[in-house]
């Protein structure tokens, strides 16, 4: 899909792969995983966060329901940490794997799993871990947190162990984060307790934040002495109140919290949660073999899903056009050239391939969406009114197949009610509802949540628009995005007072 990435500068440079027998893809409940790896290995990992899902599901009682297939985790498994680094773009110098939230096409890429070095390195699947955490907090808490909390939490969970006899621990010991404590900068316990002044006070050197923010979490949630704290906290942080006033009639003295909190950290043994095999869920877990085209045109799917610019888009094109002229029987590998020539800006070509890969696999989601996407550029290009209204209506009609064919994607319920933004037609109130459905299905899409709020304010539902906005306005990751959040709230709360409307800026969306 074509995405303006901030920050991803330079060309990625991939050879075209040769074609390997190894190439595998594993499909599971929760994920979908792409690895030049072994059958049984690529069979582990998937039991593995299966597993880890489970127990997370059991502890913090997460909704059971299964994603559509077009909306779980994908994670393509590359050769290397720097075959990351290339994908992840920018400065990606400590980068060892990412995640990127969004709806529809949520993933992850990683090196070969098991590639840590020793216990004391993030390895790969534990940096997926600690961003699935996130990805699941997001799904089943409309809350908001603070830096510290989000990512001791995130933490706190990435420290996994899984027995032979199919039980999970989590919550072990974080023994990466000893060295980030004992050598890095300190954070001082009320920097750590409000996110704005330990943004402000934030230097060049790594610091010990992500330590500390792990080590007080497990200390909360284990310590018999300040048993129920952690949920008084969230509680007063839930009824607005400032980070560190919640933390100081929570918590009390920070300075004793401090002095055991570094008591605590000091100690040989630590206790974690031991979630038993009854408990989890894992699922039926496929494994197949990639044919030789979906090995071949694997580098340019995975360059395509993880986001391109003009540039990289023009540079992918022929390599794409390459491998699906040796495979043109293969419905997997003209979907894939029909994103690469969207991305490019090639909508009669894109269409032409979706169409050709729809003759072979009717069901492909990919190659109707992306049929869609160059539909809906065509119909914006097209100045008789009467001409668009037509093509809008087949962008539409086109869909609303896709809706048919996978009904909880969110892609074609979002894509349906942008269509009339675009056309400057007025939404239907079943393309509203059908918006509003997508970001129950993906809350952890920011786009998706300004676009249902832009709506809501529009509509004249403050009190819904507030709502939404508010995991954006209190993000712990400061942004631009969060300033027009918090703006956006400001503007409902004022038009709430006065009843009147209020005019929204084209940048909130």
């Amino acid at each position: 899909m074509f995405l303006r990435l901030l920050g991803f500068v330079g060309a990625l440079v991939f050879a075209c792969a040769p074609l390997r027998a190894a190439w595998h893809e594993a499909s599971s409940d929760h994920f979908v995983i792409y690895a030049d790896q072994k059958p049984e290995q690529v069979r582990a990992f998937a039991e593995r966060l299966e597993r880890y899902h489970g127990a997370m599901s059991y502890l913090l009682k997460g909704n059971a329901n299964k994603p559509s297939p077009s909306n779980r985790v994908t994670i393509y498994v590359v050769r290397n940490d720097k075959e990351v680094r290339k994908l992840f773009g920018g400065d990606s110098k400590y980068v060892a794997g990412f995640y990127i939230p969004r709806a529809g096409g949520s993933l992850a890429i990683i090196p070969k799993v098991d590639s840590g070095d020793s216990e004391w390195d993030l390895s790969g699947e534990e940096i997926l871990y600690h961003e699935y955490a996130h990805h699941f907090m997001y799904g089943t808490s409309s809350q908001t947190f603070p830096l510290w909390l989000s990512e001791g939490f995130a933490e706190f969970y990435a420290q996994t162990r899984f027995d032979k006899d199919g039980s999970v621990g989590l919550g072990l010991p974080a023994t990466q984060r000893a060295l980030e404590m004992a050598f890095s900068v300190n954070v001082p316990i009320e920097r750590l307790l409000d996110t704005k002044a330990y943004y402000a006070n934030k230097g060049k050197a790594h610091d010990e934040f992500y330590g500390r923010a792990w080590s007080l979490f497990h200390y909360l949630f284990f310590s018999e002495s300040r048993k129920g704290q952690l949920k008084q906290y969230l509680g007063l942080l839930n009824q607005r109140i400032p980070e560190l006033e919640a933390a100081q009639k929570a918590f009390g003295d920070l300075k004793q919290l401090d002095k055991e909190l570094t008591a605590y950290t000091k100690q040989k043994k630590l206790s974690f949660l031991r979630i038993m095999p009854a408990a989890l869920n894992v699922g039926t877990i496929t494994v197949r073999p990639l044919d030789a085209g979906e090995a071949a045109i694997m580098p340019v799917l995975i360059r395509s899903k993880r986001g391109v610019d003009e540039k990289i888009a023009a540079e992918i094109l022929p390599e794409a056009r390459k491998i699906a002229s040796q495979f043109t029987g293969n419905a997997a590998v003209l979907a894939a050239l029909a994103e690469a020539e969207f991305d490019a800006g090639k909508d009669l070509e894109a269409i032409a391939a979706a169409n050709a890969a729809i003759a072979l696999d009717p069901k492909n989601i990919n190659a109707h969406l992306q049929k869609a996407y160059a539909m809906a550029r065509q119909a914006e290009a097209i100045t008789d009114d009467k001409e668009a209204k037509k093509a809008w209506n087949a962008v539409r009609a086109q869909l609303v197949g896709v809706n048919a064919i996978e009904n909880d994607h969110p892609l074609p319920l979002m894509h349906y009610f942008m269509t009339f933004a675009r056309s400057g037609a007025k939404p239907t109130k079943n393309a509203v509802q059908g918006l509003e459905w997508a970001l129950e299905l993906a809350p952890y899409d920011v786009g998706l949540r300004f676009s249902v709020a832009q709506q809501q304010m529009f509509e004249k539902r403050f009190d819904d628009a507030i709502y939404t906005l508010g995991p954006i306005a209190n993000s712990p990751h400061q942004s631009e995005m969060s300033e027009v959040a918090i703006k956006m709230i400001e503007a409902a709360e004022t038009a709430k007072s006065i009843g009147s409307d209020v005019e929204l800026s084209e940048n909130a969306g």
